[in-house]
């Protein structure tokens, strides 16, 4: 369990807390490239770590990321004109240029210098993996994100994104969770005898420290051979995981090997911008757009599942749409959706959890490891430091495993060979 005050220190994340102050060290997936279709676009709303900001592509195709409200009476930016390399404001016509600096000011007199002094809070972007990306903590900024997904070809990647109401953490550690997968997401009910068979309720959890954060893995037995599965965290929130899949691919193989994950991003203290990714991790082959967007149905992420504000359509008003009748008969919680079943869980634990009243087990080892790490960057930051994680060359060649082997003995090699990105 966490103390009271190690629970505030890793829950708050507006400006000047300490986890604020360490999200603010990275560069953070704001928004989706597709948000931004075009130059001169709609801008877009955006909260980031408690501060409204919107973002807008410019005449240039360059993404600007601002203070959401005007320096002269504070009137939307939302509602401004994208025209001409900058935001305009629709009360007064000030405008304002992608960097924040004010350059024009039609209601002061046309020598005045006055503009010159004025300026919004904007923060650097960068553009990559299908993704707007903002850096929002002192400069220099470091080098720009360097995972694997973001050098992928768009035809071999994919990206879409989901809001929760909780808190980042609780989400983030539902992500690490390696344990419950095989109990939330039972979709093959049975006669529940499988809640006896520890060797796959009870993973074998190995987590090892790195640079960026830690590697972990769970190990399960499956039809007499070993199911090996290597995760990697890289902070602050990042999850990556391996997957075997079928693709809809004519010419290619029945199988092919992906790489999915999330970033669990701080929209506020009380919700979470999710940002899922899958990549194909064989550059000869192309991630399939139907098999992907099947996938995305399944996680309960299809096109008729989400809301405009990028909420499930299953969600707490409705209570999941849970399906009491399902549940009895067919599936462990009733509820429709991978994705939603984990929404369900981690968003009825409240807005941010009380970890004082846990009691943790066994296989909360990489949920502790990751906790300890988020304190320890709190101190680093607090310290003048760089917390781990923040030079992307920490984390640049590593991807996760989904392999079987044959034998015990053959999992470190499946390990060491397939966790080496190829992009």
């Amino acid at each position: 369990m966490l103390s009271k005050e190690d629970n505030e220190r890793l829950t708050r994340v507006g400006a000047g807390t300490p986890m604020g102050n360490v999200f603010r060290r990275y560069w953070l997936p704001a928004v989706l490239s597709s948000e931004l279709p075009e130059p001169d676009g709609a801008p877009v709303r955006v909260r980031l770590l408690g501060e409204d900001l919107i973002a807008f592509r410019d005449t240039s195709g360059a993404i600007g990321l601002v203070d959401a409200y005007c320096a002269h009476r504070r009137a939307p930016l939302f509602l401004g004109r994208n025209e001409k390399c900058g935001i305009r404001c629709v009360y007064h016509g000030w405008k304002y240029d992608r960097f924040g600096k004010c350059v024009e000011m039609p209601t002061e007199p046309k020598e005045s210098s006055y503009k010159d002094r004025i300026a919004l809070t904007a923060y650097p972007t960068w553009e990559g993996g299908g993704l707007v990306w903002a850096y929002m903590g002192p400069s220099p900024a470091p080098p720009p994100p360097g995972f694997e997904f973001t050098r992928a070809p768009e035809t071999h990647r994919f990206v879409s994104r989901t809001v929760q109401d909780c808190n980042y953490l609780q989400a983030l550690e539902g992500g690490l969770d390696s344990s419950h997968a095989t109990i939330l997401h039972n979709m093959t009910l049975g006669d529940m005898s499988w809640l006896d068979d520890y060797e796959r309720t009870t993973p074998k959890l190995e987590v090892y420290p790195t640079d960026y954060g830690f590697q972990y893995s769970g190990i399960r037995k499956r039809s007499g051979r070993y199911w090996v599965r290597l995760y990697q965290y890289v902070m602050p929130a990042t999850q990556i995981r391996g997957r075997s899949a079928p693709v809809r691919h004519e010419n290619a193989p029945p199988k092919i090997p992906l790489v999915n994950g999330h970033f669990w991003i701080p929209v506020d203290d009380v919700t979470v911008s999710v940002i899922n990714f899958s990549y194909s991790a064989d550059p000869n082959i192309p991630l399939d757009r139907d098999y992907a967007m099947a996938a995305e149905e399944d996680y309960g992420r299809g096109e008729d599942e989400v809301l405009e504000d990028f909420r499930l359509r299953r969600n707490a008003s409705n209570d999941y749409m849970i399906d009491r009748e399902i549940q009895k008969t067919k599936t462990f919680t009733g509820i429709k959706g991978v994705n939603t079943q984990d929404v369900a869980v981690q968003e009825g634990m409240g807005p941010i959890v009380d970890r004082s009243k846990e009691h943790l087990g066994s296989t909360d080892r990489a949920i502790v490891m990751m906790r300890r790490l988020l304190l320890e960057a709190c101190r680093t930051v607090e310290a003048g430091g760089t917390p781990k994680g923040a030079d992307p060359e920490a984390y640049r060649n590593v991807r996760a495993v989904d392999h079987f082997a044959d034998t015990e003995a053959m999992i470190p090699r499946v390990m060491e060979r397939e966790r080496v990105a190829r992009f």
